[in-house]
């Protein structure tokens, strides 16, 4: 008898089962500053001196080999290590070597401090215009180096102690490693806000700072919540002192290189953001300076939160561009039903829609930016426009980004549900930014509160909407309701008026600075109604091809 097996497998036709094909080529090397809108507004904003270094960036960020930092990053996530193989406590925090290259890479290239020892004006738009390229790598090395961006400028709170630590910390040195901080060629901050009972809700802070005999030293006791990047040098942390709550610096390591104690009880087990680490520290018998007057911790921070609230805008609108190019990628080289994605109607709405999405994301965050760097040089109209935009911009950019991730990835269908695709890390990581420094009700009240208590708040908003009065009917409408809707608002309603604030001041740019295809589109659908409930409903009319043209890097 003849074993029918002997006759299965044709002679010559091993592989063909295994051949490859309609699939995807990788997309790296790619260029990820080929975004017109990115450099239209790098050049707006006062740092079109800045778009050679950002070009380059771009190249290297969307090269194999950083593109593989990012992933290893985040395939071999940080270790903690409490003690020695003696028992002594070190609470460290142990990361891949891939971690160490991007953040080299970040803090050579501008992206944590230093910008604020850059008198060129346009350096703070100049490094959000780096960090929208550069973020094309990977997201959770973002976090320090905005940390160490923002603890600048509250630091200044305190004269002696910025003369001493603002030279690090805006130095291009990565120099890893818990050592006295004076020793070192450059620092990293870190923030400790948060506590287990209150969140947001800092002033029920528990920690409690208390005076020793040297003047602006205090002891610190407490445990917080999360308190991400342990590793870094310093931390701007709230604590309780007898008059309030107070804004602190603690460095990891005392000046006379013994460990402060900050005890680090466990890393969080995150949704996304892995390859960063977030801890829970506690502090007992903590050494810490007083930056800032007791009792006014708040207002000494604040300026760090508004700062880190722009690099939530600026982050998520990278993962926006980040996630469009890989669908785009992805559409150009597949076929389905005889065509390319790219060719099929629908397949375009939806691209299409996601491309007015992200660049209405990149040119707010270039305005705000532009504001921020303003506002540093003494425009006091620029501050007033920054405090109350930075507030809407955060809210609705960062609440766009996961539903754009998800549509994204489903372009990729199948193939954009594995990890090896890269997009679940992204997907993943876009919640982060919605919850990070505030989360959606946070951030939509203190809209409220900046038109309450900020004098010209409204009217540095309506001043910046008055730019494009006249130019779209559907504008002028949406800006006569949203004054209406002024009249009576609520903390109920806080997030359709904060909304409406989003789409209208996006709809403003997009109708002054970007080509018809694109305002009219916008226009169109996120103010004039003509849309559905997700992406992929464009009308008819909308100039989907010149949206594509614009939007999809190297053509179609």
């Amino acid at each position: 008898m003849v074993s029918i097996l002997a006759h299965a497998q044709p002679s010559g036709m091993d592989d063909v089962t295994h051949d490859v094909t309609n699939q995807a080529p990788p997309l790296a090397p790619y260029d990820a500053s080929d975004d017109t809108a990115l450099l239209e507004g790098l050049r707006r904003e006062g740092a079109g001196w800045a778009e050679d270094g950002v070009r380059r960036l771009g190249l290297r960020a969307g090269g194999a080999e950083a593109q593989e930092w990012g992933e290893q990053a985040n395939r071999h996530e940080p270790e903690l290590r409490t003690h020695d193989r003696y028992g002594n406590r070190v609470d460290e925090v142990d990361f891949h070597p891939s971690w160490h290259h991007l953040m080299r890479a970040a803090v050579a290239e501008g992206l944590a401090g230093a910008p604020w020892a850059d008198d060129r004006p346009g350096a703070h738009v100049a490094r959000t215009a780096g960090g929208l390229v550069w973020g094309h790598t990977e997201a959770g090395h973002g976090c320090p180096t905005s940390m160490t961006y923002a603890a600048v400028p509250a630091l200044r709170r305190q004269p002696e102690l910025a003369k001493v630590y603002e030279p690090l910390l805006t130095s291009r040195e990565y120099e890893p490693g818990l050592r006295v901080p004076t020793e070192k060629r450059g620092l990293l901050a870190g923030m400790g806000m948060t506590e287990k009972q209150g969140g947001s809700d800092v002033r029920t802070n528990t920690t409690a700072a208390t005076p020793t005999a040297e003047p602006g030293v205090y002891t610190l006791r407490g445990h917080k919540w999360f308190t991400s990047a342990p590793m870094c040098d310093v931390f701007l942390v709230l604590a309780q002192a007898p008059d309030g709550l107070s804004c602190f610096l603690v460095p990891r390591v005392l000046p006379d290189g013994s460990r402060n104690p900050f005890r680090i009880q466990r890393l969080k087990d995150k949704l996304g953001n892995r390859s960063n680490a977030s801890s829970e520290p506690e502090f007992d018998g903590t050494v810490a300076w007083l930056v800032g007057p007791e009792g006014q911790g708040v207002k000494t921070i604040i300026e760090m939160v508004n700062c880190t609230r722009l690099d939530c805008v600026m982050m998520s609108a990278t993962l926006m561009r980040k996630t469009l190019v890989e669908a785009g990628h992805h559409v150009r080289h597949r076929s389905a039903f005889g065509a390319r994605l790219v060719d099929q109607p629908l397949m375009r709405n939806v691209l299409a829609d996601l491309a007015l999405e992200s660049e209405a994301a990149t040119t707010l965050t270039l305005r705000l930016a532009g504001a921020a760097d303003r506002a540093v040089r003494g425009d006091a109209g620029e501050r007033t426009f920054r405090r109350i935009a930075t507030a809407i911009g955060k809210y609705w950019v960062t609440k766009r980004g996961p539903a754009f991730t998800a549509e994204a990835l489903e372009c990729l269908g199948g193939n954009g549900y594995v990890e090896e695709s890269g997009m679940p890390r992204h997907y993943r990581e876009a919640p982060l930014l919605s919850i990070w420094e505030g989360s959606g009700n946070v951030n939509a009240l203190d809209v409220l509160r900046a038109l309450g208590r900020e004098p010209g708040a409204a009217d540095a908003l309506f001043a910046e909407l008055a730019l494009a009065e006249g130019a779209d009917a559907r504008l002028d409408a949406a800006v006569t309701r949203l004054k209406g809707r002024l009249a009576d608002a609520s903390p109920s309603g806080a997030r359709r008026l904060v909304e409406l604030m989003a789409l209208t001041l996006q709809a403003s740019l997009l109708v002054r600075h970007a080509p018809p295809a694109i305002a009219d589109a916008f226009c169109a659908t996120r103010l004039g109604g003509d849309w559905g409930y997700a992406f992929g409903t464009l009308p008819d009319t909308a100039d989907v091809d010149g949206i594509l043209e614009r939007a999809l890097p190297g053509g179609e």
